[in-house]
């Protein structure tokens, strides 16, 4: 039994649980506002707003329905763009049409719930921000100019001073949210908390948490199948102890980078995640399920490797994250055996960068991507793990290139030997991302781009070109 509100609503589902939230939305409630484009996380074209309650208040954040499987709202607040609705037109609304942001209206439900969650959950509004909250949704027809102009209004027109905690009720202030989300708090509190077994006990089925991967690759095995969802009730974490960090197996990739305590380990990771995905995918997507998938150019996976993270199973084995890669597709993982948590050694003076190639600059498959972790003493490489994806069956750890570093100081002769340790170590092959040579030139140059991006005072270009 699912119980959660839709817009204002209630809803209690007895239905398939693997079916997605587009489906019910748009198939059983009738709800077509929120339209179905490219069903792959993609277009954004299904933003909804999906809020839960923490502490009485209520976190909203943007989620691509179309990936999501029904089971994940239980006691959720889910909003479509039916649910914005009021007497009259918001600034926001009027914006988009003063400027002409909507032509064929195909993907302005999924822009404008994009610019409610940014409203939402900003500190502040900033003009790069808002337009970032955005990144996931695609037009066809307007070439963007016009929308950007609308958001620059927007900016213009709304400086908070507010907190998160009260933003909610002041946007109903504003004329923003109907009136109805005041009482939302209160509603969702109501309801019980489902109890799940633990998943152990269902090695029939599969474990779906994010499903932003299952919901492409599988939808239809996905759909039919008596799958196990995840307790999202249960709060994942980023937690910091002796030399160590753990993470939670569910934490998402949008919570990673976020982490205060994260980014102590990697400072960039907000910057990088701009790279990895939009806004509504890093908002579901899990870390388990970018190791569990096993692609070899995924890209937290090859941060992961480059740290030298442990992966610790309910089984309380401690793997190796560049033992956990048997072959392509294969992981290191027993009949009901599952990822509890990660955890993460924590250098003194460790330096960290990823580096990434697609055809696209942001939110795109990688053709190659790279990680180093440098810890430096005296002067010289004390420690050294770098990793790369899209040049070998599995995420690869690079072992005989990083243990080539330890104990030397950084010159430009030792980089031009370590290029060559790194062509040794891979084996591309040619497929749709580029050929074995285009692929073995953005290794050599995307470790050259470490160098460059953690030394730049000791390395240039001219001396590594």
């Amino acid at each position: 039994m699912i119980e959660f509100i839709l817009n204002n609503e209630k809803v209690i589902y007895d239905g398939n649980p693997s079916i997605t939230l587009l489906d019910f939305i748009r198939k059983q409630k009738y709800l077509t506002g929120t339209k179905e484009g490219c069903r792959e996380g993609d277009c954004g074209a299904c933003t909804v707003l999906i809020g839960k309650l923490n502490s009485n208040q209520i976190e909203y954040k943007t989620i691509n329905s179309c990936l999501l499987p029904i089971a994940n709202v239980h006691r959720r607040h889910v909003v479509t763009i039916e649910g914005i609705q009021k007497s009259q037109l918001d600034k926001v609304q009027l914006y988009f049409i003063e400027e002409g942001a909507s032509q064929c209206g195909f993907c302005t439900p999924g822009f404008l719930m994009s610019v409610y969650g940014y409203l939402l959950t900003c500190n502040k509004i900033d003009l790069e921000e808002i337009k970032n909250s955005v990144a996931g949704n695609i037009c066809r027809c307007t070439g963007y100019h016009s929308i950007l102009r609308a958001l620059e209004k927007i900016s213009r027109t709304y400086k908070f001073t507010d907190t998160i905690t009260e933003r909610c009720k002041n946007l109903v202030a504003y004329g923003l949210l109907p009136n109805y989300f005041d009482g939302i708090p209160i509603r969702l509190s109501g309801i019980k908390n489902v109890k799940r077994e633990n998943p152990k006990s269902k090695s029939a089925k599969r474990i779906v948490a994010g499903g932003t991967d299952l919901y492409v690759q599988i939808p239809d095995t996905v759909e039919v199948t008596q799958n196990y969802f995840i307790n999202n009730e249960i709060e994942p974490s980023v937690n910091i102890g002796k030399n160590r960090c753990s993470i939670s197996a569910t934490a998402t990739f949008e919570m990673l980078g976020n982490s205060e305590i994260f980014k102590k380990i990697v400072p960039d990771i907000k910057s990088y995640n701009k790279q990895i995905a939009s806004l509504p995918i890093r908002n579901s997507a899990t870390l388990a399920g970018n190791i569990v998938n096993a692609s070899p150019i995924g890209d937290l996976t090859i941060i992961l490797l480059a740290l030298g993270s442990l992966v610790i199973t309910n089984e309380k084995r401690a793997i190796k994250l560049e033992e956990f890669y048997k072959g392509y597709k294969n992981v290191d993982l027993k009949k009901n055996e599952f990822i509890e948590k990660f955890e993460i050694p924590i250098k003194e003076n460790g330096l960290f960068n990823f580096e990434k190639v697609s055809k696209r600059t942001h939110l795109d498959i990688a053709s190659v991507n790279s990680a180093m972790m440098l810890q430096m003493k005296n002067g010289k490489v004390a420690e050294c793990r770098i990793s790369i994806g899209g040049v070998a069956p599995v995420p690869l750890y690079l072992r005989e290139s990083s243990s080539l570093l330890k104990g030397k100081e950084i010159t430009s002769e030792l980089i031009a030997k370590l290029i060559e340790v790194v062509q040794s170590e891979i084996s591309p092959i040619s497929d749709v991302r580029g050929s074995a040579e285009y692929k073995r030139l953005l290794a050599e140059q995307l470790v050259k781009a470490h160098f460059l991006e953690l030394f730049p005072e000791q390395i240039s270009f001219g001396m590594i070109a």
